[in-house]
C-alpha cells in the first residue's frame, strides 16, 4: 500500500520547482492533493494534469482569509487535512542591511515567516479533527548561519525553526508532528533565476564542487526527506531539524587523492 492513501496533503507553493514535485510525490504515493499557490493558470494546470485526487485553491500565504477559505475547500473536497506543508516562500534581492527598504524587509518576512505561522494556526484545527498529522516547514541553510546581503531571507527562515519547535510543543499531544526541512541550493527557478530586483541568479555565486556532494541539489532530495516526515515512519520525531544540502554546512572535503 502507498505510504499516503489515505492522506490528504496541503503544499503551499505548490506550483513551483519543489513545490510541484512534492505534490506530484505525494499524489504518486496515493494521497489527495491540495496545490495553494497564487499561481492560478499553473495551479489549475498541475491538477488536471493529475486528475480527481488533486484540487487547486488560490492560497495566498500571507493572508489569513485565504488560509481559511483553503483549508475549508480541502475539508470540503476530501473531508479532512492530515498533513501541511508549508513551502511557499520568496527569496530578496542582495543588498546590505543599510541599504535593505522596509517594504522589501515586510514582504520576505510576511511570506516567509508569518505566511507559515498562519498556516500552523490555520490548519491546527483541522489536523486536530483529523485525529492528528504532521506539518512540516521548509526552511533553509540560510536560517542556521549569517548570510551576507540576504537579511530578510536569513531572519525569515531563523525564525521558522523556533516557531516549528513551539508548534511542536504545543500540538504533540494532539497527535500533530511538526518538524523543519533545511534545503541547501537547489536547482529551481529560485536559485538559476534572479530574485525580483536582482542582477543575478543565488547560483552564479555557488560552486559545489569543493563539497561533500559535488552537485547542486535537485527537488527530489528535498521530496524524498518531506515524504518521511510527513509519513508514519517518523511518528516519533517532532520539533527537528532536517538538513538536506549534500555537506554544505560541513565545509570543504577532504579530497582522496590517492583514490
Amino acid at each position: 500500500m502507498s505510504r499516503f492513501t489515505t492522506q490528504t496533503v496541503l503544499v503551499t507553493g505548490g506550483t513551483g520547482g519543489q513545490g510541484a514535485s512534492h505534490v506530484r510525490a505525494f499524489h504518486a504515493e496515493g494521497a489527495n492533493v491540495v496545490i495553494g499557490d497564487i499561481d492560478a493558470e499553473r495551479g489549475a494546470a498541475l491538477a488536471g494534469e493529475l486528475g480527481d485526487k488533486a484540487l487547486f485553491v488560490r492560497l495566498d500565504v500571507a493572508d489569513e482569509k485565504s488560509w481559511a477559505a483553503a483549508v475549508a475547500a480541502t475539508e470540503e473536497a476530501f473531508g479532512a487535512l492530515t498533513v501541511l506543508v508549508n513551502n511557499a516562500g520568496v527569496q530578496n534581492p542582495p543588498a546590505l542591511i543599510e541599504s535593505t527598504d522596509r517594504a522589501t524587509w515586510a514582504r520576505i518576512l510576511d511570506i516567509n515567516l508569518t505566511g507559515t505561522f498562519l498556516g500552523i494556526k490555520t490548519a491546527a484545527p483541522a489536523l486536530r479533527r483529523a485525529g492528528g498529522g504532521a506539518i512540516v516547514n521548509i526552511a533553509s541553510t540560510m536560517g542556521t548561519g549569517g548570510t551576507a546581503f540576504y537579511a530578510p531571507y536569513v531572519a525569515s527562515k531563523w525564525a521558522v525553526r523556533g516557531l516549528t519547535q513551539t508548534a511542536a510543543l504545543e500540538l504533540g499531544r494532539d497527535n500533530i508532528r511538526v518538524n523543519t526541512i533545511h534545503p541547501g541550493v537547489v536547482a529551481t527557478a529560485f536559485i538559476t533565476e534572479p530574485a525580483a530586483g536582482a542582477d543575478a541568479p543565488i547560483a552564479d555565486f555557488y560552486d559545489p564542487e569543493p563539497f561533500a556532494v559535488p552537485r547542486l541539489g535537485q527537488p527530489a532530495d528535498i521530496t524524498a526527506t518531506l515524504l518521511f516526515l510527513a509519513s508514519p515512519h517518523a511518528a516519533f520525531i517532532t520539533g527537528a531539524e532536517h538538513i538536506v544540502d549534500g555537506g554544505l554546512l560541513l565545509g570543504p572535503a577532504l579530497k582522496n587523492e590517492a583514490a
